[in-house]
């Protein structure tokens, strides 16, 4: 068994507010630097840079799992993971599909910029990403299995923009093995007030969109390998995972 430290909730400079300098290069060798042993990159609706930090955590080795946060039509966040780019791609076409497209105001969201691995802006993201899809948070995990992927609830004790903030309850029928709290989150709290949890893998992630947010890690899983494929089996319940926030 591998204790793998992760952070599976980071934006880069493509999603709205998300800093300019939050490159797919600069996040993932500042993610190595710290220390962590693997990182998914999920910004707002969209998998455009999961490419570029796939190959930047390559040449920096270190293991970057592309995914996405997706703002469902509750207006819950549901991060999604997935084993490879071309499955995150896959995804991200259907969301794109499933999206009423409104133009993005750089003044107001700041720019939304599509990267290689070595900086190089090959885009600028014309369509703001933070708007709903037409994607119920009951089909979230169904349709992330169609990718090869896994998700779970964002932020899950924030007052805005989680799943239980939205439906003042995780659906059981969601079919949620794991979900996520904030850095600062009382988990002995969420348990009291939302027993639902109880039995599912808690993970404490940044949801960092500054390269200075992004923490020394603190948070690991014992995974039997450190892969994406290992991490996503683990994320639906298919064996039992280890760990500690």
């Amino acid at each position: 068994m591998a204790k793998v430290y992760y952070d599976f909730h980071l934006h880069s400079c493509l999603s709205p507010c998300g800093d300019n300098d939050m490159t797919p290069y600069n996040l993932v060798n500042m993610a190595k630097f710290v220390g962590f042993d693997m990182i998914a990159l999920t910004d707002h609706n969209s998998c455009l840079n999961c490419g570029a930090a796939v190959q930047a955590g390559e040449h920096a080795g270190l293991l970057v799992v592309p995914g996405m946060e997706l703002c469902t039509e509750e207006e819950a966040h549901v991060v999604c993971l997935f084993p490879s780019v071309d499955d995150a791609m896959g995804f991200h076409a259907y969301v794109q599909e499933h999206t009423i497209h409104m133009p993005n105001d750089p003044e107001v969201f700041g720019k939304q910029l599509v990267m290689d691995d070595t900086d190089k802006v090959l885009l600028e993201e014309p369509c703001l990403l933070i708007n709903s899809a037409q994607i119920s948070v009951s089909r979230v995990v169904e349709l992330a299995h169609t990718y090869h992927g896994a998700a779970f609830p964002a932020h899950i004790d924030k007052t805005a923009y989680s799943v239980i903030a939205s439906l003042g309850v995780i659906p059981e029928d969601a079919g949620f093995s794991a979900v996520e709290v904030s850095p600062s989150a009382d988990v002995g709290l969420l348990k009291k007030t939302n027993p639902e949890i109880q039995g599912k893998i808690l993970l404490r992630n940044s949801d960092a969109h500054y390269l200075e947010h992004i923490p020394d890690p603190f948070a690991w899983l014992d995974l039997p390998e450190c892969s994406a494929e290992c991490l996503i089996e683990a994320l639906n319940g298919k064996f039992f995972v280890d760990w500690d926030i």
